[in-house]
């Protein structure tokens, strides 16, 4: 009896490994690679916002950026909304 119920149980077990390996455990990854990159921005990065702006960090506080869109223009930001750092090419 035991081992019909295992057997009912093993597609299921299987399903969840499944769904662990590719859904789950790759978004834990990712995030964890964008919490570091937000704690590493520091003064002269080039983000981009979520919005799609592309600003330059000013100056790293512990919540909010603030970022220079233009020369004269200069705004916080909070930091959940950077969506990516733009890499020198």
């Amino acid at each position: 009896m035991s081992q019909g119920a295992l057997a009912q149980f093993l597609p299921l077990i299987l399903l969840f490994v499944i769904f662990y390996f590719l859904i789950i455990r790759p978004q834990q990854k990712q995030q964890k690679a964008h919490k570091e990159m937000l704690a590493s921005l520091k003064k002269g990065d080039r983000i981009v916002t979520n919005g799609g702006l592309i600003a330059e960090v000013v100056k790293p506080e512990e919540d909010f950026l603030k970022i220079k869109l233009a020369d004269d223009m200069i705004v916080r930001l909070d930091r959940a909304y950077v969506a990516r750092k733009l890499e020198d090419a």
